[in-house]
């Protein structure tokens, strides 16, 4: 079962770069990132009250607030760098550079969590790794270098704290369900952002206006979504953080294909199919070893 809430977190995950990608295409990063903290906290409003009402719940006792307020942290800095990597990247760039996160991911569960993938499993790893090598190819032919653009290493920046809010994951569901992981550090994300946003217009004047746009409500729900079945598998017993963050790693299929078809960025196409196909072997692997 785990296995599936990997995928539709994987295929949710495409959907929210899409959308979030649309959102942003010259509009306020901050703006658009405080809405999203906003409607995601919406959305589990009915899970807050539940938790709310629970007198003998774990979210009675302090410490459980301050270990999703940790998570917050690192997730908000995470989107806050990962947002504006995305707006001033090609969607295909920037799904290259979130490919870096399963990997991150893996050896810290080998490491931490003693997680011992099988054969079949590990074929997918190798293919996964050959796949993530042969984007940082394409990237370097497209000219997008570390030495020459900053959002590049905004990106890696962004990957490095979702990788370690993803090993983080596996700690927090170990001591609480993933709905009351979901809505707390949501509505924490939106304490955090809301900080930020009366600093900021303190300090000074945005730079970009804000639009609004229908895409945005988008964002929030398919994050939602994405993060509840990345919870729910991590919550079963026998499910793998290394695993299911490189099956998440399949949602670069949907940000690719609709940065190709639709955004048009056709730059080195047959390399990508490539990567593709390779990234595809390599989940078809990972999904059909976890099912032995």
């Amino acid at each position: 079962m785990w296995i599936l809430f990997a995928v539709i977190s994987s295929i949710s995950l495409g959907f929210y770069d899409v959308f979030k990608k649309r959102a942003l295409e010259g509009n306020s990063v901050l703006m658009v990132l405080f809405l999203n903290t906003l409607f995601c906290t919406l959305y589990m409003s009915p899970a807050l009250v539940y938790t709310l009402n629970d007198m003998y719940g774990n979210f009675v006792k302090p410490m459980s607030h301050v270990y999703i307020f940790i998570k917050s942290v690192i997730v908000t800095s995470s989107w806050l760098l990962g947002y504006y990597a995305i707006k001033y990247l090609p969607l295909t760039i920037q799904g290259s550079i979130n490919a870096l996160r399963p990997i991150l991911v893996l050896v810290g569960a080998i490491i931490i969590f003693g997680e011992h993938p099988n054969v079949l499993q590990w074929t997918g790893i190798v293919l996964g790794f050959f796949s993530l090598l042969w984007v940082g190819f394409i990237g370097h032919r497209e000219g997008y270098s570390f030495s020459t653009n900053k959002w590049m290493w905004a990106g890696f920046a962004s990957v490095l704290l979702w990788a370690a809010s993803g090993l983080y994951d596996k700690f927090l569901l170990m001591q609480f369900k993933p709905i009351n992981v979901e809505a707390w550090y949501s509505f924490y994300q939106l304490v955090i952002m809301t900080v930020v946003m009366l600093v900021v217009g303190i300090v000074a004047k945005p730079a970009v206006k804000f639009q609004w746009r229908w895409s945005i409500l988008f964002i929030s729900l398919f994050i939602c979504a994405a993060d509840l079945c990345y919870f729910f598998a991590l919550y079963e017993p026998d499910g793998m953080v290394s695993i299911t963050s490189m099956i998440r790693r399949g949602s670069a299929l949907v940000s690719y294909f609709y940065g190709i078809i639709v955004l048009h960025e056709r730059k080195s196409l047959r390399l990508k199919i490539f990567d593709q196909l390779l990234l595809i072997a390599g989940m078809t692997c990972m999904i059909l070893g976890s099912l032995q």
